[in-house]
């Protein structure tokens, strides 16, 4: 996607496909660094305060060069989804978010 209008229209799809509140789960991958997964842990946090870390998944790839890490939010609105999935995909240390 390219910029802004290209994910709006993505969330605007997303929107009509969802029903609110919603268990969402998001795969954020990595390179492998140090507090890479405390980084999105954090995030989350921020946009989710109920998120418990200890539910996170964390999946080092086969030669330990990246890391993904699953976590499955409750979400309330498109807004707050929205808000969550913009500030991971733009984090310096995220590669992608799925």
């Amino acid at each position: 996607m390219s910029e802004p209008r290209d994910l709006s229209a993505a969330f605007d799809r997303l929107e009509k496909l969802l029903e609110f509140p919603v268990d969402f789960p998001l795969k954020v991958m990595g390179r492998r660094v140090d507090d890479f997964a405390q980084s999105i842990s954090a995030i989350v946090r921020e946009h989710v305060p109920t998120f418990d870390p200890a539910t996170m998944e964390l999946r080092t790839s086969s030669h330990g060069t990246y890391l993904s890490v699953t976590v499955v939010v409750r979400v309330e609105s498109r807004e707050q989804l929205e808000g969550l999935y913009r500030e991971l995909s733009t984090h310096p240390l995220v590669s992608v978010v799925l």
